[in-house]
């Protein structure tokens, strides 16, 4: 047990009796300890021999040193038996006199301490005088004392005043000049303290310096792993191959399995996540050859503050000048639910330029929000547009065309240099200073934007019952009647308009012609312009308002299975406008007055009966609906047989690719039977004619998708907004799998995306988000001038890809 010296015994009564160690008699638990003489031992184990109790350890015993043996009683068997046996001198005085522990020395002590301890009588303190050692002058010094005289104030107030309540005003900051109003901190340097001297302890400690380690501690992993296939027996295989219900899986499978491989899904299977996750995407040190360029942004506090931003128009013909609407900031089903309640906000249309990107040039009013609105390709001073309550809305800006052209002039000042002179012919000059107002005319009209009245407005009842979600002009070169048949426009101006509603219907709107009285000589018309203001309200489709019908609606629904389908967006094949744009923008050198004629006075409708119908037109078009869902049909009515009333032809395709509400759809500006479709997390790109689904289709992102636009001057190059404020930039001659660039543009949703070619030189790309801001990017070379025989490897690459789906 960790006692050599101790040896235990087993002691009969009759060994007790010889040795008198009987238990509780001669030895208790308290007393505990028995010395017997060695002799004894000896002569017992003589007497007994091997009886006796100590022939176990007689060796021991013969070997003791001493003459007496300690013996101690064991009740609680502590070393195995009821006695042990003590065969060393030094234990058995430790057992019999143990040391003694510290407690007991400090008892002891104590004790002797109160023994020796005088008991000393009580004396009471005396007093003694006070003996100065100098401390009260240390305490006079550090003492602090009043040396300056206080100044006393007496604050009154009037009697009538008391207990009277305190207001405050709230200041306006833009009254202050420098906008902002400060109550700053300063320093009184006639109450400054100067510091000469400071009593700092200083400690010198030695320089001290931290290290650390860490031991690299790899977890255990196996060096290698085997694994083998479980295989069917022979007769296992022959059982499964026959067995009817293997048959009957492959036969139900067996045509979502072709159509699953015949699609052509946009996913690289080699992806490396993890190595993607490790890139940088700023690695590159210099600027990408891909890029978007910020060159302008504009927003209103006023009109655009907690809204976004619906549609952006640029101006066809002017340089600078674009358009936007804004609506409220609701969901697609919150606007649908609310289509018939009044904003309290007043809904506008605002028109900037590039001169001037804090003030716009002009205000368009609106009877309700304008979700979209397009200006007319055959005279850009008519502006038509959808509301948010189904009624579609006319604007006529003749009267402004001159402030718009003219906005880079009053921005600048009006300055006309002599160099300008030499180039421009006397009388351009002379006549472009006689049109042009004063230079404090312009000054006053360029705080307050004109405010432009709209000139028409369709009828409610014969209207839309949902908000018009997209709206087009018809090419100025056919027209249609109220069957669908498509005529020749000899006027050559767009006349007619064709606009969509979730409503489930798309509705074609004329513009008929109305005789306008006879017009002034021109000297009275610049006379009245330079004395007169112009009217709120020009009189261009005065006999329009609210009552204007529209000329055929087409109901989408499916009479067979009662389904109807509710399109946000429409694309007409023969949709493809070229604006009468100059090649550069006017300037001072060639100073010129556009003629003040307004197209709208050459609307004369000839009847249908001498007008040459046009076969060749196509009257196909693709729909977006609400639901995701792309719908191809025909807008051409024929007369039933059973009836005289024209009845609309059923040739209805849909296809289901989009989980969300369209947003984009719309065609190639170099292939007229290509079409983008944006919606939801992915993007398609269809070619008309095949019907076997899209040509292209991406992959579900991990955003949302919610606008595109594809490139007017390439044609494999498209842009893609995202919902956490990026634009992707697809090339399809460099990736189908992934946009070959992205960039971020703003914290906010991208709303809307529209291009624009300035000039041969200078591209512009006009993206707006949802907080109301509109950002004007100008596009890199890379991305503006297409690359040698892009067309024709485009087009082969789409060939390709319809190919692959016959």
């Amino acid at each position: 047990i960790g006692h050599p010296e101790i040896f235990p015994l087993v002691f009969t009564t009759k060994t007790q009796e010889i040795f008198n160690c009987r238990v509780d008699e001669d030895v208790t638990e308290e007393n505990c300890f028995k010395l017997i003489k060695k002799e004894d031992i000896i002569q017992d184990l003589k007497t007994r021999a091997t009886i006796s109790d100590f022939h176990p350890v007689k060796k021991v015993v013969l070997e003791y040193p001493g003459e007496e043996l300690l013996v101690v009683f064991d009740p609680k068997f502590q070393y195995g038996q009821n006695f042990y046996f003590v065969a060393s001198e030094e234990a058995k005085e430790n057992l019999l006199k143990p040391p003694e522990t510290a407690e007991e020395k400090e008892e002891k002590e104590e004790e002797n301490r109160e023994e020796t301890l005088e008991v000393h009588a009580y004396k009471p303190p005396v007093h003694k005088p006070w003996v100065s050692l100098g401390s009260e002058k240390e305490v006079e010094e550090e003492s602090v004392k009043d040396t300056v005289t206080k100044i006393k104030y007496m604050i009154s107030r009037v009697r009538r005043k008391f207990g009277a309540p305190i207001t405050f005003t709230d200041t306006n900051a833009s009254h202050v000049k420098g906008s902002y109003v400060e109550c700053t901190s300063y320093q009184d340097k006639t109450f400054s303290i100067k510091m000469l001297e400071k009593d700092v302890g200083i400690e010198m400690v030695p320089k001290v310096r931290e290290a650390s380690t860490q031991t690299k501690w790899t977890y255990p992993k196996n060096a290698a792993t085997q694994y083998f296939p479980r295989q069917l027996s022979n007769e296992e295989k022959e059982e499964s191959l026959s067995s009817e219900k293997l048959k009957e899986f492959l036969t139900s499978v067996h045509s979502r399995m072709e159509i699953a491989l015949q699609q052509n899904e946009i996913m690289n299977a080699f992806f490396d996540d993890w190595k993607a996750l490790a890139e940088d995407e700023s690695s590159s040190g210099g600027k990408p050859d891909v890029y978007l360029k910020a060159y302008q942004s504009f927003t209103d506090l006023r009109y655009l503050k907690d809204r976004t931003i619906s549609c952006i128009c640029w101006h066809p013909t002017i340089y600078g000048i674009i358009a936007v609407s804004a609506r409220e900031q609701l969901s697609y089903e919150e606007q649908v639910n609310l289509s018939d309640k009044s904003l309290l906000q007043q809904s506008v249309i605002l028109c900037w330029s590039f001169f001037d990107p804090i003030h716009p040039q002009l205000i368009f009013e609106c009877p309700e929000d304008v979700y979209c609105f397009q200006f007319s390709p055959g005279d850009p001073n008519i502006i038509a547009g959808g509301c948010i309550n189904g009624q579609v809305v006319l604007w006529d800006i003749s009267q402004h065309e001159e402030k718009l052209q003219n906005a880079k002039t009053v921005a600048d000042g009006i300055k006309i240099t002599a160099v300008n002179m030499v180039n421009a012919s006397i009388l351009n000059i002379l006549q472009y200073i006689y049109m042009s107002p004063s230079l404090m005319q312009v000054q006053q009209n360029s705080t307050e934007p004109p405010l432009v009245r709209y000139c028409a407005v369709s009828s409610i009842q014969y209207s839309h019952k949902k908000p018009v979600t997209d709206i087009h002009w018809l090419p100025d070169y056919f027209e249609d009647n109220r069957t669908g048949a498509t005529f020749e426009n000899r006027a050559g101006i767009c006349v007619q308009l064709v606009t969509c509603s979730p409503d489930c219907s798309i509705l074609f709107w004329d513009i008929p012609a109305t005789k306008l009285p006879e017009q002034p000589s021109s000297e009275k018309v610049k006379e009245e312009e330079i004395f007169y203001m112009l009217p709120d309200v020009p009189d261009t489709s005065k006999h329009l308002d609210l009552c204007w019908k529209p000329l055929i609606k087409i109901n989408l629904c499916e009479s067979d299975t009662n389904t109807e389908y509710g399109p946000v967006r429409i694309s007409l094949r023969e949709l493809h406008y070229h604006y009468k744009t100059s090649e550069k923008v006017q300037s001072l050198n060639t100073l010129e007055v556009p003629a003040k004629e307004n197209p709208c006075t050459e609307m004369n409708t000839p009847s249908s009966k001498n007008l040459k119908v046009l076969e060749s037109i196509s009257t196909d078009f693709f729909v977006g609906t609400e639901d995701g869902e792309i719908v191809y049909s025909d807008w051409k009515m024929e007369i039933g047989s059973d009836s005289a009333k024209p009845v609309s032809q059923k040739h209805t395709q849909k296809y289901t690719i989009h989980t969300e509400t369209i947003n984009t759809l719309q065609r190639s500006p170099f292939f007229k039977d290509i079409i983008l479709s944006v919606g939801g997390r992915s993007f398609a790109i269809w070619k008309e004619g095949v019907t076997n689904g899209p040509i292209l289709q991406s992959s579900c992102s991990a955003g949302r998708n919610t606008a595109g636009h594809w490139s007017l001057t390439r044609p494999g190059v498209f842009f893609i907004g995202r919902d956490d404020g990026n634009i992707d930039i697809w090339d399809l001659l460099k990736k189908t799998h992934e946009p070959s660039h992205f960039q971020n543009i703003s914290k906010s949703t991208i709303t809307f995306i529209s291009p624009w070619i300035a000039s041969p030189k200078q591209h512009f790309l006009a993206v707006s988000d949802d907080l109301g801001v509109l950002h004007v990017l100008e596009i890199c070379q890379t991305l503006s001038h297409p690359s040698r025989n892009e067309h024709a490897n485009v087009l082969n690459y789409f060939e390709r890809e319809v190919k692959y789906l016959k």
